[in-house]
Protein backbone atom coordinates (compact mmCIF):
# COMPACT_ATOMS: atom_id res chain seq x y z
CA UNK A 1 0.00 0.00 0.00
CA UNK A 2 2.59 2.55 1.21
CA UNK A 3 6.06 1.72 -0.39
CA UNK A 4 7.98 3.60 2.40
CA UNK A 5 6.41 1.32 5.11
CA UNK A 6 6.59 -2.21 2.99
CA UNK A 7 10.37 -1.30 2.28
CA UNK A 8 10.36 -0.99 5.98
CA UNK A 9 8.75 -4.35 7.17
CA UNK A 10 10.48 -5.95 3.99
CA UNK A 11 13.62 -5.36 5.49
CA UNK A 12 12.91 -6.42 8.58
CA UNK A 13 11.38 -9.69 7.69
CA UNK A 14 14.19 -10.71 5.57
CA UNK A 15 16.24 -9.94 8.69
CA UNK A 16 14.30 -12.40 11.04
CA UNK A 17 14.50 -14.93 7.73
CA UNK A 18 17.86 -14.99 7.76
CA UNK A 19 18.67 -15.31 11.33
CA UNK A 20 16.36 -18.56 11.23
CA UNK A 21 17.61 -20.18 8.26
CA UNK A 22 21.24 -19.54 9.62
CA UNK A 23 20.19 -20.85 13.47
CA UNK A 24 18.91 -23.53 11.59
CA UNK A 25 22.00 -25.01 9.62
CA UNK A 26 24.04 -24.22 13.26
CA UNK A 27 21.88 -26.74 14.43
CA UNK A 28 21.83 -29.48 11.23
CA UNK A 29 25.27 -28.98 10.65
CA UNK A 30 26.68 -31.09 13.51
CA UNK A 31 23.71 -33.90 13.36
CA UNK A 32 24.92 -34.50 9.58
CA UNK A 33 28.57 -34.89 10.72
CA UNK A 34 27.24 -37.25 13.83
CA UNK A 35 25.23 -39.22 11.89
CA UNK A 36 27.92 -39.59 8.73
CA UNK A 37 30.38 -40.87 11.26
CA UNK A 38 28.35 -43.24 12.25
CA UNK A 39 26.74 -44.53 9.88
CA UNK A 40 29.30 -47.82 9.00
CA UNK A 41 28.90 -49.04 12.96
CA UNK A 42 24.97 -48.25 13.02
CA UNK A 43 22.82 -50.14 10.32
CA UNK A 44 19.87 -48.33 11.76
CA UNK A 45 18.77 -44.59 10.59
CA UNK A 46 18.98 -42.30 13.05
CA UNK A 47 16.49 -39.71 13.87
CA UNK A 48 17.87 -36.04 14.77
CA UNK A 49 15.51 -33.64 16.51
CA UNK A 50 16.22 -29.67 15.98
CA UNK A 51 13.88 -28.47 18.32
CA UNK A 52 13.22 -25.49 15.68
CA UNK A 53 9.00 -24.36 15.90
CA UNK A 54 8.15 -24.16 12.08
CA UNK A 55 7.52 -20.67 11.08
CA UNK A 56 5.68 -19.60 7.50
CA UNK A 57 7.94 -17.62 6.12
CA UNK A 58 5.52 -14.93 4.36
CA UNK A 59 2.96 -12.87 5.62
CA UNK A 60 0.07 -10.22 4.16
CA UNK A 61 0.42 -6.62 4.81
CA UNK A 62 -3.02 -6.71 5.69
CA UNK A 63 -2.55 -9.18 8.71
CA UNK A 64 -0.40 -6.14 10.22
CA UNK A 65 -1.76 -2.49 8.72
CA UNK A 66 -4.81 -0.92 10.93
CA UNK A 67 -6.44 2.14 10.74
CA UNK A 68 -6.27 2.16 14.30
CA UNK A 69 -2.67 3.48 14.86
CA UNK A 70 -2.07 1.75 18.08
CA UNK A 71 -3.33 -1.40 17.37
CA UNK A 72 -1.00 -0.70 14.31
CA UNK A 73 2.29 0.12 15.79
CA UNK A 74 1.23 -3.53 17.99
CA UNK A 75 1.13 -5.24 15.21
CA UNK A 76 4.45 -3.77 14.13
CA UNK A 77 5.90 -4.64 17.32
CA UNK A 78 4.48 -8.23 16.93
CA UNK A 79 6.56 -9.38 14.11
CA UNK A 80 9.77 -7.44 15.28
CA UNK A 81 10.20 -4.69 13.78
CA UNK A 82 12.97 -2.59 15.94
CA UNK A 83 11.76 0.73 17.44
CA UNK A 84 13.25 3.07 15.59
CA UNK A 85 11.87 1.09 12.26
CA UNK A 86 8.04 1.51 14.04
CA UNK A 87 9.15 5.43 14.93
CA UNK A 88 9.80 5.75 11.05
CA UNK A 89 7.01 4.01 9.95
CA UNK A 90 4.31 6.11 11.90
CA UNK A 91 5.93 9.22 11.23
CA UNK A 92 5.80 8.74 7.96
CA UNK A 93 2.16 7.26 7.51
CA UNK A 94 1.40 10.32 9.80
CA UNK A 95 2.67 13.05 8.12
CA UNK A 96 1.57 12.00 4.64
CA UNK A 97 -1.90 11.59 5.73
CA UNK A 98 -1.83 15.40 7.59
CA UNK A 99 -0.08 16.47 3.88
CA UNK A 100 -3.34 15.37 2.62
CA UNK A 101 -5.84 17.27 4.86
CA UNK A 102 -3.50 20.32 4.19
CA UNK A 103 -4.20 19.70 0.70
CA UNK A 104 -7.50 19.35 0.87
CA UNK A 105 -9.19 20.82 3.79
CA UNK A 106 -7.60 24.73 3.75
CA UNK A 107 -8.76 26.49 1.34
CA UNK A 108 -5.75 29.06 0.71
CA UNK A 109 -5.37 32.91 -1.06
CA UNK A 110 -4.16 30.55 -4.32
CA UNK A 111 -6.89 28.60 -4.82
CA UNK A 112 -8.91 31.97 -5.40
CA UNK A 113 -6.55 32.79 -8.54
CA UNK A 114 -9.47 34.98 -9.89
CA UNK A 115 -8.69 37.65 -7.01
CA UNK A 116 -6.05 40.12 -7.79
CA UNK A 117 -6.30 41.07 -3.89
CA UNK A 118 -6.17 38.19 -2.20
CA UNK A 119 -8.66 37.95 0.70
CA UNK A 120 -7.45 38.51 4.61
CA UNK A 121 -10.58 36.82 6.06
CA UNK A 122 -9.59 33.47 4.16
CA UNK A 123 -5.50 34.07 4.37
CA UNK A 124 -6.59 34.22 8.40
CA UNK A 125 -9.62 31.36 8.12
CA UNK A 126 -6.39 29.25 6.46
CA UNK A 127 -3.90 29.88 8.85
CA UNK A 128 -6.13 28.97 11.83
CA UNK A 129 -6.94 25.84 10.19
CA UNK A 130 -3.14 24.97 9.17
CA UNK A 131 -1.90 25.66 13.24
CA UNK A 132 -5.22 23.38 13.93
CA UNK A 133 -3.95 20.92 11.72
CA UNK A 134 -0.37 20.89 12.81
CA UNK A 135 -1.48 20.76 16.80
CA UNK A 136 -3.39 17.40 15.46
CA UNK A 137 -0.70 16.00 14.03
CA UNK A 138 1.57 16.55 16.82
CA UNK A 139 -0.49 15.70 19.96
CA UNK A 140 -1.38 12.16 17.63
CA UNK A 141 2.59 11.01 17.30
CA UNK A 142 3.02 12.05 21.08
CA UNK A 143 0.09 9.57 21.80
CA UNK A 144 1.41 7.03 20.08
CA UNK A 145 5.24 7.59 20.14
CA UNK A 146 5.78 9.27 23.46
CA UNK A 147 6.68 13.33 24.24
CA UNK A 148 10.13 12.64 22.93
CA UNK A 149 9.45 11.59 19.01
CA UNK A 150 11.19 14.46 17.31
CA UNK A 151 14.51 13.13 18.39
CA UNK A 152 14.27 9.69 16.70
CA UNK A 153 12.41 11.62 13.60
CA UNK A 154 14.88 10.09 10.79
CA UNK A 155 12.63 11.40 7.78
CA UNK A 156 10.02 13.77 8.95
CA UNK A 157 8.64 15.74 6.40
CA UNK A 158 10.24 16.61 2.91
CA UNK A 159 12.86 19.14 3.30
CA UNK A 160 13.51 20.68 0.14
CA UNK A 161 16.35 22.58 -1.13
CA UNK A 162 13.55 25.29 -2.57
CA UNK A 163 10.48 25.91 -1.82
CA UNK A 164 7.79 24.94 -4.59
CA UNK A 165 4.66 26.06 -5.67
CA UNK A 166 1.29 24.97 -3.62
CA UNK A 167 -0.78 22.11 -5.17
CA UNK A 168 -3.78 22.21 -3.03
CA UNK A 169 -7.52 22.64 -3.22
CA UNK A 170 -10.12 20.08 -4.83
CA UNK A 171 -8.71 20.30 -8.33
CA UNK A 172 -4.67 20.11 -7.63
CA UNK A 173 -4.82 18.93 -3.34
CA UNK A 174 -5.66 15.08 -4.96
CA UNK A 175 -3.13 14.73 -6.96
CA UNK A 176 -0.98 11.46 -6.05
CA UNK A 177 2.45 12.44 -4.66
CA UNK A 178 4.13 11.22 -7.86
CA UNK A 179 2.27 13.86 -9.90
CA UNK A 180 2.98 16.48 -7.59
CA UNK A 181 6.54 15.21 -7.35
CA UNK A 182 6.61 15.83 -11.28
CA UNK A 183 4.94 18.77 -11.59
CA UNK A 184 7.60 20.65 -9.05
CA UNK A 185 10.25 19.00 -11.17
CA UNK A 186 8.88 20.91 -14.28
CA UNK A 187 7.77 23.99 -12.93
CA UNK A 188 11.44 24.02 -11.28
CA UNK A 189 13.45 23.57 -14.28
CA UNK A 190 11.47 26.17 -15.95
CA UNK A 191 12.17 28.96 -13.49
CA UNK A 192 15.44 28.11 -13.87
CA UNK A 193 15.40 28.14 -17.59
CA UNK A 194 13.47 31.51 -17.20
CA UNK A 195 16.41 32.94 -14.38
CA UNK A 196 19.15 31.95 -16.69
CA UNK A 197 18.10 33.56 -19.87
CA UNK A 198 17.57 36.74 -17.88
CA UNK A 199 20.72 36.64 -16.57
CA UNK A 200 22.68 36.28 -19.56
CA UNK A 201 20.58 38.97 -20.73
CA UNK A 202 21.18 41.39 -18.37
CA UNK A 203 25.23 40.43 -18.82
CA UNK A 204 24.64 41.61 -22.55
CA UNK A 205 22.51 44.41 -21.55
CA UNK A 206 19.37 43.36 -23.73
CA UNK A 207 15.98 43.20 -23.16
CA UNK A 208 14.28 40.03 -23.22
CA UNK A 209 12.25 39.02 -26.29
CA UNK A 210 8.37 38.47 -25.38
CA UNK A 211 8.44 35.30 -28.27
CA UNK A 212 11.38 33.69 -26.23
CA UNK A 213 9.99 34.10 -22.60
CA UNK A 214 6.62 33.06 -24.32
CA UNK A 215 8.07 30.14 -25.84
CA UNK A 216 9.62 28.83 -22.59
CA UNK A 217 6.40 29.35 -21.21
CA UNK A 218 4.47 27.08 -23.46
CA UNK A 219 7.56 24.51 -23.48
CA UNK A 220 6.71 24.10 -19.19
CA UNK A 221 3.04 23.71 -20.37
CA UNK A 222 3.52 20.86 -22.86
CA UNK A 223 5.72 19.40 -20.44
CA UNK A 224 2.96 19.61 -17.69
CA UNK A 225 0.25 18.39 -20.30
CA UNK A 226 2.43 15.00 -20.35
CA UNK A 227 1.32 14.84 -16.41
CA UNK A 228 -1.95 16.52 -15.80
CA UNK A 229 -5.48 15.86 -17.26
CA UNK A 230 -6.45 19.80 -18.78
CA UNK A 231 -8.85 20.45 -16.26
CA UNK A 232 -5.91 20.30 -14.19
CA UNK A 233 -3.67 22.14 -16.39
CA UNK A 234 -5.40 24.57 -16.59
CA UNK A 235 -5.83 25.08 -12.49
CA UNK A 236 -2.46 25.13 -12.50
CA UNK A 237 -2.37 27.59 -15.00
CA UNK A 238 -4.63 29.94 -13.66
CA UNK A 239 -2.92 29.76 -10.59
CA UNK A 240 1.35 29.77 -11.08
CA UNK A 241 1.50 30.68 -14.90
CA UNK A 242 3.22 34.25 -16.45
CA UNK A 243 -0.39 35.36 -17.85
CA UNK A 244 -1.84 34.83 -15.04
CA UNK A 245 0.02 36.84 -12.63
CA UNK A 246 0.33 39.58 -15.57
CA UNK A 247 -3.80 40.17 -15.04
CA UNK A 248 -3.72 40.12 -11.43
CA UNK A 249 -1.67 43.08 -11.39
CA UNK A 250 -3.03 45.02 -13.85
CA UNK A 251 -6.37 44.16 -11.88
CA UNK A 252 -4.38 45.49 -8.47
CA UNK A 253 -3.39 48.41 -10.30
CA UNK A 254 -7.79 49.02 -10.85
CA UNK A 255 -8.22 48.33 -7.61
CA UNK A 256 -11.98 48.16 -8.05
CA UNK A 257 -12.30 46.18 -10.81
CA UNK A 258 -13.92 42.54 -8.97
CA UNK A 259 -14.42 39.65 -11.72
CA UNK A 260 -16.35 36.12 -10.88
CA UNK A 261 -14.11 33.32 -11.75
CA UNK A 262 -15.52 32.63 -14.73
CA UNK A 263 -14.63 35.94 -16.34
CA UNK A 264 -11.09 35.66 -15.21
CA UNK A 265 -10.77 33.03 -16.90
CA UNK A 266 -12.53 34.36 -20.02
CA UNK A 267 -9.67 37.12 -19.94
CA UNK A 268 -6.82 34.53 -19.43
CA UNK A 269 -7.47 32.40 -22.59
CA UNK A 270 -8.14 35.84 -24.70
CA UNK A 271 -4.63 37.51 -23.25
CA UNK A 272 -3.07 34.27 -24.07
CA UNK A 273 -4.37 34.19 -27.03
CA UNK A 274 -3.46 38.08 -27.79
CA UNK A 275 -0.04 37.27 -26.45
CA UNK A 276 0.76 34.33 -28.82
CA UNK A 277 -0.47 36.57 -31.91
CA UNK A 278 1.69 39.45 -30.67
CA UNK A 279 4.82 36.90 -30.25
CA UNK A 280 3.95 35.12 -33.88
CA UNK A 281 4.71 39.48 -35.01
CA UNK A 282 7.52 40.06 -32.74
CA UNK A 283 10.22 40.25 -35.68
CA UNK A 284 8.06 41.42 -38.86
CA UNK A 285 7.82 44.98 -39.54
CA UNK A 286 5.88 45.16 -42.79
CA UNK A 287 2.42 47.52 -43.25
CA UNK A 288 0.91 43.96 -43.30
CA UNK A 289 2.05 43.29 -39.74
CA UNK A 290 1.31 46.58 -38.22
CA UNK A 291 -2.11 45.98 -39.81
CA UNK A 292 -2.36 42.48 -38.28
CA UNK A 293 -1.22 44.27 -34.41
CA UNK A 294 -3.86 46.37 -35.09
CA UNK A 295 -6.75 43.62 -35.82
CA UNK A 296 -5.26 41.72 -32.54
CA UNK A 297 -5.69 44.32 -30.79
CA UNK A 298 -9.34 44.87 -31.71
CA UNK A 299 -10.13 41.41 -31.13
CA UNK A 300 -8.43 41.36 -27.86
CA UNK A 301 -11.14 44.51 -27.04
CA UNK A 302 -13.89 42.48 -28.26
CA UNK A 303 -12.94 39.28 -26.32
CA UNK A 304 -13.09 41.40 -23.35
CA UNK A 305 -15.93 43.02 -24.19
CA UNK A 306 -17.61 39.95 -24.40
CA UNK A 307 -16.10 38.10 -21.13
CA UNK A 308 -16.88 41.04 -18.69
CA UNK A 309 -20.47 42.59 -20.53
CA UNK A 310 -21.26 46.34 -21.29
CA UNK A 311 -21.48 47.98 -17.90
CA UNK A 312 -18.21 46.25 -16.38
CA UNK A 313 -16.40 46.52 -19.84
CA UNK A 314 -17.27 50.41 -19.61
CA UNK A 315 -16.13 50.63 -15.64
CA UNK A 316 -12.83 48.50 -16.84
CA UNK A 317 -11.84 51.20 -19.68
CA UNK A 318 -12.50 54.23 -17.19
CA UNK A 319 -10.51 52.50 -14.84
CA UNK A 320 -6.99 52.63 -16.89
CA UNK A 321 -7.70 56.72 -16.31
CA UNK A 322 -5.57 57.35 -13.13
CA UNK A 323 -8.26 60.45 -12.46
CA UNK A 324 -11.19 57.79 -12.24
CA UNK A 325 -9.76 55.88 -9.64
CA UNK A 326 -9.00 58.56 -7.40
CA UNK A 327 -12.40 59.61 -8.18
CA UNK A 328 -13.32 55.97 -7.26
CA UNK A 329 -11.44 56.27 -3.95
CA UNK A 330 -12.85 59.32 -2.69
CA UNK A 331 -15.96 58.16 -3.90
CA UNK A 332 -15.55 55.20 -1.74
CA UNK A 333 -14.11 57.20 1.60
CA UNK A 334 -17.20 58.80 1.75
CA UNK A 335 -19.17 56.31 1.67
CA UNK A 336 -20.93 57.18 -1.49
CA UNK A 337 -19.40 55.17 -4.67
CA UNK A 338 -22.48 56.06 -6.56
CA UNK A 339 -20.41 59.61 -6.82
CA UNK A 340 -17.41 58.25 -8.71
CA UNK A 341 -18.63 59.68 -11.84
CA UNK A 342 -19.35 63.39 -10.31
CA UNK A 343 -16.20 63.22 -8.98
CA UNK A 344 -14.16 62.19 -11.90
CA UNK A 345 -16.41 65.13 -14.44
CA UNK A 346 -15.36 67.75 -11.95
CA UNK A 347 -11.70 66.52 -11.98
CA UNK A 348 -12.13 66.47 -15.41
CA UNK A 349 -12.99 69.84 -16.07
CA UNK A 350 -10.56 71.12 -13.54
CA UNK A 351 -8.20 69.72 -15.98
CA UNK A 352 -9.53 71.14 -19.27
CA UNK A 353 -9.29 74.61 -17.34
CA UNK A 354 -6.02 73.94 -16.28
CA UNK A 355 -4.87 73.26 -20.31
CA UNK A 356 -6.59 76.55 -21.23
CA UNK A 357 -5.05 78.81 -18.93
CA UNK A 358 -1.87 77.34 -19.48
CA UNK A 359 -2.31 78.22 -23.05
CA UNK A 360 -3.44 81.78 -22.52
CA UNK A 361 -0.56 84.17 -24.11
CA UNK A 362 -2.92 87.11 -22.56
CA UNK A 363 -2.68 86.77 -18.66
CA UNK A 364 1.01 87.17 -16.99
CA UNK A 365 2.42 84.43 -14.59
CA UNK A 366 0.98 86.42 -11.64
CA UNK A 367 -2.92 86.50 -13.12
CA UNK A 368 -2.58 82.98 -14.09
CA UNK A 369 -2.07 81.81 -10.50
CA UNK A 370 -4.67 84.05 -9.24
CA UNK A 371 -7.09 82.31 -12.04
CA UNK A 372 -5.99 78.53 -11.10
CA UNK A 373 -6.84 79.65 -7.25
CA UNK A 374 -10.21 80.71 -8.33
CA UNK A 375 -10.77 77.23 -10.50
CA UNK A 376 -9.14 75.16 -7.57
CA UNK A 377 -11.59 76.75 -5.52
CA UNK A 378 -14.57 76.50 -7.56
CA UNK A 379 -13.91 72.75 -7.93
CA UNK A 380 -13.73 72.16 -4.13
CA UNK A 381 -17.23 73.98 -3.87
CA UNK A 382 -18.23 71.66 -6.07
CA UNK A 383 -17.17 68.37 -4.80
CA UNK A 384 -18.52 69.30 -1.56
CA UNK A 385 -22.03 70.18 -2.85
CA UNK A 386 -21.84 66.87 -4.80
CA UNK A 387 -20.76 65.28 -1.27
CA UNK A 388 -23.49 67.14 0.74
CA UNK A 389 -20.59 68.45 2.78
CA UNK A 390 -21.45 72.16 4.34
CA UNK A 391 -19.87 74.47 1.73
CA UNK A 392 -17.08 76.18 2.23
CA UNK A 393 -16.44 79.46 3.65
CA UNK A 394 -16.35 82.58 1.60
CA UNK A 395 -12.76 84.06 1.58
CA UNK A 396 -11.76 87.24 3.47
CA UNK A 397 -11.81 90.01 0.97
CA UNK A 398 -8.12 91.04 0.15
CA UNK A 399 -6.56 94.07 1.49
CA UNK A 400 -7.05 97.28 -0.02
CA UNK A 401 -4.09 98.42 -2.11
CA UNK A 402 -2.00 101.14 -0.47
CA UNK A 403 0.13 104.42 -1.43
CA UNK A 404 3.16 105.55 0.51
CA UNK A 405 2.92 109.38 1.33
CA UNK A 406 5.61 110.99 2.90
CA UNK A 407 4.46 113.30 5.62
CA UNK A 408 5.11 117.14 5.55
CA UNK A 409 4.79 119.68 8.15
CA UNK A 410 1.40 121.56 8.79
CA UNK A 411 -0.76 118.02 7.14
CA UNK A 412 -3.13 116.88 9.45
CA UNK A 413 -5.57 113.76 9.03
CA UNK A 414 -8.21 115.98 7.56
CA UNK A 415 -6.11 117.32 5.22
CA UNK A 416 -4.29 113.73 3.77
CA UNK A 417 -8.34 112.42 3.69
CA UNK A 418 -9.46 114.92 1.32
CA UNK A 419 -6.55 115.35 -0.44
CA UNK A 420 -6.72 111.92 -1.47
CA UNK A 421 -10.57 111.73 -1.10
CA UNK A 422 -10.66 108.36 1.43
CA UNK A 423 -12.41 108.13 4.22
CA UNK A 424 -10.36 109.36 7.84
CA UNK A 425 -11.13 106.20 9.36
CA UNK A 426 -9.59 104.31 6.42
CA UNK A 427 -6.38 106.08 6.75
CA UNK A 428 -6.47 105.56 10.33
CA UNK A 429 -7.31 101.39 10.01
CA UNK A 430 -4.35 101.30 7.42
CA UNK A 431 -1.64 102.99 10.08
CA UNK A 432 -2.65 101.07 13.51
CA UNK A 433 0.79 101.51 14.84
CA UNK A 434 1.32 104.80 14.20
CA UNK A 435 0.88 107.73 16.71
CA UNK A 436 -0.44 110.14 14.46
CA UNK A 437 0.02 112.86 17.70
CA UNK A 438 3.68 112.79 17.38
CA UNK A 439 4.47 112.89 13.76
CA UNK A 440 7.46 114.39 12.44
CA UNK A 441 8.03 115.65 8.69
CA UNK A 442 9.69 112.61 6.09
CA UNK A 443 7.50 109.90 8.49
CA UNK A 444 5.44 107.77 5.88
CA UNK A 445 1.69 107.42 6.02
CA UNK A 446 0.00 104.82 4.41
CA UNK A 447 -3.30 105.78 2.24
CA UNK A 448 -5.64 103.20 0.87
CA UNK A 449 -6.20 103.44 -2.67
CA UNK A 450 -10.13 104.07 -3.43
CA UNK A 451 -11.86 101.15 -5.17
CA UNK A 452 -12.82 102.67 -8.96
Amino acid sequence: MRGRVLLYVSLVANGLLAAGWWWTWRQVRPAEAVSHSAATAVTAPTLTRTNILPRRQFFHWSEIESDDYATYVANLRAIGCPEQTIRDIIIADVNALYARRRATEVQTSQQQWWRAVPDPELEARAQARLEALEAERRELLTRLLGPQWETGDQISLPRPSRPGVALDGPILGLLPPETKQQVQEIYTHYQDQLAAYRERLAAEQRAPDPAELLRLQRQMEQELARVLAPAQLEEFLLRYSDTAEALRRELAELRWLELTPDQFRALFHARRRFEQGLADLAQADSPASALQRQQLEQQYEQALRLALGEELFRQYQRLQDPDYREAVDEARQAGQPELADTLYAIRRALAEEQVRLETNTALTALQKAIEWKRLELEALKARAEALGEPPLPEPAPPPPPMRAHTYRAGETLISLAVEYDVPLSAILRANPGLDFQRLKPGDTILIPVPSQ
